[in-house]
């Protein structure tokens, strides 16, 4: 009877976390559907509430933004707006500290995550994943030997870890994609891609 249990469990607790984080991610977006007036909103002309018009109309905004921020005016009003905000004490901080990292997780101009490696921590006799990311100038003039930044994800939340210098030759580079690599951390290790490693030591 336990077996059965916990065999339930394993099957409806995924299923069911999946469906109330699309669920709410889909009330949250047609949220945006307030920002029309109120002659223009679906309610008012279907006389029904249809889930999911928020997605579309936040998508079309999304690439209209985009659009717009590609041209030359766009571009210049955006810069502004950013010189605008990074004088505001308290929104500088928050604004600058997010803007840097949606920039490189989302950007593809080559800031986002090299490699997945295998680093010693937190003590020499372990190893844990982590993803190479780019390391200052300023920094690799100070270093006696050849470094490389990496950030160490926390399990099961990748968005909080570590960030270090360590040196090339005590790394591992691996095989993996940067997807594999957070499926893994965040499943606490359950789900485990075939990896091949190179040893670099």
């Amino acid at each position: 009877m336990k077996r059965y249990f916990i065999t339930g469990l394993l099957i409806w607790v995924p299923l069911g976390i999946t469906i109330w984080v699309i669920s709410s991610l889909i009330g949250a977006m047609d949220q945006t559907l307030l920002l029309l007036p109120e002659s223009w909103r679906p309610y008012n002309w279907l006389g029904m509430h249809i889930p999911g018009l928020g997605v579309i109309l936040t998508g079309v905004v999304i690439v209209l933004t985009g659009l717009f921020a590609t041209n030359l005016i766009g571009l210049r009003m955006v810069l502004f707006w950013e010189s605008v905000l990074q004088r505001i004490p308290v929104v500088k901080s928050i604004y600058g500290s997010v803007k840097q990292v949606s920039d490189t997780l989302l950007s593809g101009s080559g800031l986002a995550f090299k490699k997945v490696l295998l680093v010693r921590y937190p003590h020499p006799q372990a190893w844990s994943l982590a993803f190479q990311t780019n390391i200052p100038d300023e920094v690799t003039g100070q270093l006696d030997a050849e470094h490389v930044a990496v950030f160490i994800p926390t399990t099961p939340s990748p968005v909080n870890g570590f960030y270090f210098y360590v040196r090339r030759d005590e790394t591992i580079e691996l095989d993996m994609n940067v997807d594999a690599a957070l499926k893994a951390i965040i499943s606490m290790g359950v789900v485990a891609p075939a990896m091949k490693a190179e040893l670099a030591l």
